[in-house]
């Protein structure tokens, strides 16, 4: 694949200025790659993660400025009201939310234990939850809200050894379509499922497997790619186009949609 220019991604240059986004987990990966598209697209974003140095770093290379970040740990409910509160008092509306964090680890889902269920249900179901009421008033005002959740394929099609994901992303994705039933009709909230995408976690999932099977990284790596009919893995920035899209103005028709971006992987129509 050639290398991606910033050409490539044009399409929305500007549209968002005077739009507010509030990007989580964007230290790195889909997140980081969705806070620099959004920039481009000329909306102001927050980017909230767990590393001030990191979040810091990524702002550095954003479109434009005005941009902030938000030090947060998902799993710490007691502490994202008054975070989000403070936040909205500083920025204003937040017309543009991205719900995204950390998988939580691999392994058969037999071998889970309640407590395993915990921390990841904390960081995606109960902190999208929580943001979510909290800037909708928010939205309303504006007259345009965008609720975007970054899932998996596997709300469709259950992966093998990653048992307790695929019941999480279940859980999220009924969440995200009980609520596109419910939201204002100027708010509109949609799932974006990534396939094997060129990220940290991808490589943790194939380092995890190795382990497991006693293959080598390379050739798990090498079997993805061969399952997917683009014969590779996806660059963080063709996922942040498409969430780039539902969020723009013009997306408003566009609701309780989940949108894989997964080279054709699935099997399902």
């Amino acid at each position: 694949m050639k290398e991606l220019l910033k050409e490539d991604f044009s399409f929305a240059e500007g549209i968002l200025q005077g739009y507010t986004a509030l990007v989580c987990g964007a230290s790195k990966g889909i997140g980081k790659a969705t806070a620099q598209m959004l920039s481009r697209a000329g909306a102001k974003v927050v980017l909230c993660a767990r590393s001030k140095d990191e979040l810091e770093e990524v702002i550095s290379n954003l479109y434009g400025d005005g941009h902030t970040s938000l030090v947060m740990d998902l799993e710490e409910m007691d502490s994202i009201e008054n975070n989000i509160k403070k936040l909205i008092s500083q920025v204003g509306d937040i017309e543009i939310l991205i719900n995204n964090s950390g998988g939580p680890p691999g392994g058969p889902l037999i071998e889970n234990n309640i407590s395993d269920f915990q921390g990841p249900f904390k960081r995606h179901l109960f902190a999208s939850h929580m943001i979510t009421k909290l800037l909708i008033p928010g939205m309303k005002r504006s007259g345009m809200g965008r609720i975007i959740n970054i899932i998996s394929t596997s709300v469709r099609e259950p992966i093998d050894n990653i048992g307790l994901s695929n019941t999480l992303r279940g859980a999220m994705g009924s969440w995200s379509k009980s609520l596109s039933r419910e939201l204002d009709p100027c708010i509109t909230i949609n799932n974006i499922l990534p396939g094997f995408t060129d990220t940290d976690r991808l490589s943790s999932l194939s380092e995890s497997i190795s382990e497991r099977t006693g293959k080598s990284v390379h050739s798990v790596r090498e079997d993805w790619m061969n399952s997917v009919p683009i014969q590779r893995l996806i660059n963080p920035l063709e996922t942040a186009n498409a969430i780039t899209w539902l969020s723009l103005p013009s997306s408003g028709a566009i609701r309780g949609i989940s949108l894989a971006v997964d080279g054709g992987r699935m099997r399902s129509i």
